[in-house]
């Protein structure tokens, strides 16, 4: 392993920088575009160190604290090209909310601090190699999240934030006690290392060698406490909340990077748990979790009027089907699991992004109030209409092609698996398609919309998407083949 540089201290540092520099500097009307400069900046940082691991390999850094390979650096570019086309979303949509007086001045100086702030935090919690500053990060991003939540202020928008404080709070409690008995597991087998002994390239190198009994009651809390953050069943009623009251982009990057990154880490722990135990059992456990959350989610997207809560929701499904492809391992479903979270991430934040606009013209999200957006923008309607066809699964959009792996994965090594996840994906794909039909296509007396709002993020993500549905580049193949199989299993 090498020692990774400047890219490196970019990635980390232009977030922070922003966060800080928005938090000092009072409002000014470039604050917007300093947003999507501080984040194409942080993107342009990620797809460096990207190319470097290519031709590399695997990167430390800060005395092996950090490190880089095959697994999250996909997750670190995608979460910071989500992070710039989200900035990007925001310049317009946020000025609205002010122009409506939704948000004041004060209030968006705010947005602008705490959304730099939660994208370090994320950043630092896919590249940490230390079990304990994932930990950390993951409370910081929280902490950030919560004051974006309650941005408008109102007493639904404080329920939400209160909640998911509350909720993710306590989940990230368990997670603590995990790590606690994980450095309680390695210290004994790594000696006197201090706080090396949570190096996750430490525990891995002896992960046969850990106490069994230890590390399958630390993989209990672990994924209890990460997995509340990803939204998993029955831990998710935070989700919907903070996803309907929190605005539009927050809820874009909640739902398209957020739960990579818990999930993320909750396969960091399944891989050093099942090295340990040398059985299945936590991937029987992360099944069972996923499998239910997919249920519980399609049946329940029946009961919402809320269209951000809807695709929170659908969400919670999705994460469910990649908890479950994680749980059953191999190459080929650990394959699949990295390529829904890739398409998942792209369609929903996109699907939002539309969403948002939708809302602010309506001004409303119920959906009962929202009709004829074919008439009213086409680029609205288009794009909301193309994002849930693809989040639905249909063919060529790159959502079939990683729903079908698991799918066709399933009945080989869980056939009894494979006719609950069926009807739950009928089920969703009735109950969201029956949604937002009327919503595009229904008959309208409003005005169209004399300039058509910029979509180019929308676009730009259902692009991709529909690529990874028709043909994956190799060199992008080659990097979740390298993923799965550090991540192993099966």
């Amino acid at each position: 392993m090498r020692t990774a540089s400047v890219e490196f201290i970019v990635l980390l540092g232009a977030p922070l920088l922003g966060a800080l520099a928005f938090t000092l500097l009072r409002e000014r009307s470039w604050t917007p575009q300093a947003n999507i400069a501080f984040s194409g900046l942080t993107f342009a940082a990620a797809c460096a160190l990207t190319a470097r691991v290519i031709g590399e390999g695997s990167l430390t850094f800060a005395n092996e604290q950090f490190f880089i390979d095959p697994f999250n650096v996909f997750l670190v570019t995608l979460t910071a090209f989500v992070g710039f086309t989200t900035a990007i979303f925001s310049r317009p949509y946020m000025r609205v909310e002010l122009e409506h007086g939704r948000v004041s001045a004060r209030r968006l100086r705010l947005y602008h601090s705490m959304y730099q702030l939660f994208m370090a935090t994320m950043l630092v919690a896919l590249t940490t190699n230390n079990m304990g500053l994932l930990w950390v990060a993951m409370e910081a991003a929280t902490l950030s999240t919560v004051l974006l939540v309650t941005l408008y202020r109102t007493p639904a928008s404080l329920e939400a934030g209160w909640k998911y404080f509350i909720l993710c709070g306590v989940g990230i409690a368990q997670a603590l006690f995990g790590t606690i008995l994980l450095y309680f597991a390695a210290e004994k087998v790594l000696g006197a290392e201090g706080v090396n002994a949570l190096l996750w390239t430490h525990l891995d190198a002896v992960k046969g060698e850990l106490e069994p009994t230890v590390l399958g009651l630390a993989f209990v809390f672990l994924l209890v406490g990460y997995g509340t953050k990803v939204g998993l069943a029955p831990l998710h009623n935070w989700l919907p909340d903070a996803h309907a009251e929190g605005p539009t982009p927050i809820s874009a990057v909640l739902s398209g990077l957020l739960l990579n990154v818990a999930i993320y880490a909750v396969v960091r722990c399944k891989v050093l748990v099942e090295g340990s135990l040398q059985t299945d059992l936590p991937g029987r456990i992360l099944m069972g979790f996923g499998l239910l959350s997919v249920v519980l989610a399609a049946f329940l997207l029946w009961r919402q009027r809320d269209i951000k809560r809807l695709f929170a929701y659908s969400s919670i499904e999705h994460m469910g089907i990649v908890a479950f492809a994680f749980g059953m391992g191999g190459p080929v479903a650990n394959f699949a699991a990295l390529l829904h979270m890739t398409v998942h991430s792209l369609t929903k934040s996109a699907i939002f992004f539309a969403v948002g606009h939708a809302a602010q013209k309506a001004g409303s999200q119920l959906m009962d109030d929202i009709r004829g957006l074919i008439t009213l923008s086409p680029t609205v309607g288009w794009g909301l209409m193309l994002g849930t066809l693809a989040i639905l699964g249909l063919p060529p959009f790159g959502v079939f092609a990683s729903e079908f792996l698991i799918l066709t994965t399933a009945m080989k090594q869980q056939p009894w698996a494979t006719p609950i996840l069926l009807l739950a994906l009928g089920v969703a794909f009735a109950a969201i398609f029956g949604r937002v039909q009327p919503m595009v296509f229904g008959e309208t007396t409003a005005k169209r919309l004399p300039h058509p709002p910029a979509l180019l993020p929308v676009f730009t993500h259902l692009a991709l998407v529909l690529m990874l549905g028709v043909f994956i580049p190799p060199y992008l193949a080659d990097w979740y083949r390298a993923a799965a199989q550090l991540i192993g299993g099966g």
